[in-house]
């Protein structure tokens, strides 16, 4: 699609009130690069974008002046169905993920089929001075290696992480309360330990508490562990 065919029909779809809304919750970005277009209708493009094949041109133009064009950028990668050339597109893009919804909302589909040659990258990523590059492999180890891919290993390499970023920190705790929720027994130690750092600690029982999957009689014995900041 070309630029300003791209560009005039983004400016179409502007919300203000939404626009406003994301200047709020996404901080990292220049308030002047977001238009203001929801999540579904951006997704709608990417879709289009893919089915006709209208894509490689904008995915070539590197750094995106919008923040909408981040999130198409996102949504296109994750729509992609062929492994190898998803995963390079993927890693060309990340150095320029720069907010938490980006990066977040940006999920391959086709990584559920390749679970073992993910896991090489994960632990590439998540060693990146990068505070996205860094949460989003978290998050990928959160999606796809909490369930039947479990590996007592794996919040071990989570716990291992220390960093300055909130947003790095942020997701830290949440993979732990999701770990909760799923494997409570085994990742219920990291907690007793006192593995993590405190904030994140705190920060993690915290959205635990607030998890409908985690019982009364565990949500009680979380906030017992609560240390002091």
């Amino acid at each position: 699609m070309e630029k300003t065919v791209l560009y005039n029909r983004l400016k179409e779809l502007q919300d203000l009130k939404y626009r406003d809304m994301q200047k709020k919750i996404i901080p990292t970005v220049n308030p002047e690069s977001i238009i203001g277009v929801r999540t579904p209708e951006l997704k709608t493009i990417a879709k289009e974008m893919l089915r006709s094949g209208e894509y490689a041109e904008f995915l070539n133009e590197l750094p995106h002046g919008y923040f909408e064009e981040n999130q198409l950028h996102a949504f296109i990668i994750s729509g992609m169905k062929d492994y190898d050339r998803c995963m390079d597109e993927l890693e060309i893009f990340l150095p320029y993920v720069d907010n938490w919804a980006t990066c977040d909302q940006m999920s391959p589909k086709v990584f559920k089929k390749y679970r073992e040659e993910l896991l090489a990258h994960i632990k590439k990523w998540i060693s990146s001075e990068k505070t996205y590059t860094v949460r989003f492999g978290v998050g990928m180890l959160m999606e796809h290696f909490l369930d039947d891919d479990y590996d007592p290993k794996y919040p071990e390499m989570v716990a291992g992480l220390r960093s300055e970023e909130y947003y790095v920190n942020m997701m830290i705790a949440w993979y732990f309360a999701t770990a909760l929720a799923k494997q409570y027994g085994s990742v219920l130690p990291y907690i007793e330990e006192k593995r993590l750092a405190n904030w994140t600690h705190n920060k993690a029982i915290q959205k635990s508490v607030e998890s409908s999957r985690i019982t009364e009689e565990q949500k009680r014995y979380l906030k017992s562990l609560k240390v002091a900041r």
